[in-house]
């Protein structure tokens, strides 16, 4: 049990740090609905459990959904508890919906009569929450970006087009394609153009039953393109962030955050054959 448990710890250490956080994700009770009456629920929360409800509600503030033709709708039923944040979601129009939560926080370091100081807060806040006299200031923005997509009756591919804003992981199938024993591409882009060695973090839900995390870390190409082999069906969470964490120091000291600095996560369902 011991050599076990050393093998565990190891490999664990090798993981991407987005394997070992704990991970915000959105869940749809359907990702393909055929009903005249379409409707599903989409739960959110923070966990170090992949989809199991052991950590905080996920903060919906950004929640943002696009229907099939592009136009934004409203959920129902918002609610929020401890562990999850939940909403309904009407599906009114035959076709594709894209269901995304953008985050954007603003981090700052200074030095205030000789003491360091730092906050965190909104973009609007930051002016006016830092003191004018504050000296050394360093400021660091994070957007995020969480992403599902929900089908009702036929397919369509509207909302499958890029934003072209921050870090994006654009599947090339659709969504209802995804089959155990198949192979994915999908293109990673940041601000619209594809990234290269990027590195996707790709994880099945079950980590509970299972006691191993089961990760795939792949990297994308020159065109920013990578490929997943989907293992088995169930619910998958791809996430990447940009840029690359940095190391510590000599000294011991970590180096100062980037100024700006992207993280997106996805929840896909695959199929069985």
């Amino acid at each position: 049990m011991r050599a076990h448990s050393l093998l565990l710890l190891a490999a664990a250490m090798t993981l991407p740090l987005s394997a070992q956080a704990h991970r915000q994700w959105l869940l749809p009770s359907d990702t393909q609905v055929d009903a005249k009456e379409a409707w599903v629920t989409i739960d959110g929360a923070v966990s170090e459990n992949l989809f199991d409800l052991d950590g905080n509600a996920l903060a919906l503030d950004g929640l943002r959904i696009l229907a099939p033709d592009g136009t934004t709708l409203e959920p129902q039923n918002l609610g929020k508890s401890k562990m999850r944040s939940s909403f309904d979601l009407r599906l009114p129009q035959a076709g594709t919906y894209k269901v995304s939560v953008l985050s954007q926080n603003v981090m700052a370091a200074y030095t205030l009569n000789g003491e360091s100081k730092r906050w965190r807060g909104s973009e609007s806040s930051l002016a006016k929450e830092i003191p004018a006299e504050a000296q050394d200031l360093k400021v660091s923005r994070t957007y995020g970006r969480l992403d599902t997509f929900v089908t009702s009756g036929k397919p369509s591919h509207t909302v499958l087009a890029p934003s072209g804003e921050g870090l994006e992981i654009i599947p090339l199938s659709h969504p209802t394609e995804l089959l155990a024993g198949d192979s994915t591409r999908f293109r990673v882009l940041l601000d619209g153009k594809p990234l290269s060695g990027q590195v996707v973090s790709v994880v099945p839900g079950g980590v509970r039953y299972r006691g191993v995390l089961n990760e795939q870390a792949v990297a994308t190409d020159a065109q920013g393109e990578f490929a997943v082999k989907w293992p088995f069906a169930g619910m998958y969470w791809l996430n990447t962030s940009y840029p690359k964490r940095e190391e510590m120091a000599a000294d011991g000291k970590r180096p100062d955050a980037p100024a700006k600095r992207y993280s997106y996560a996805a929840t896909l369902e695959v199929l069985p054959p």
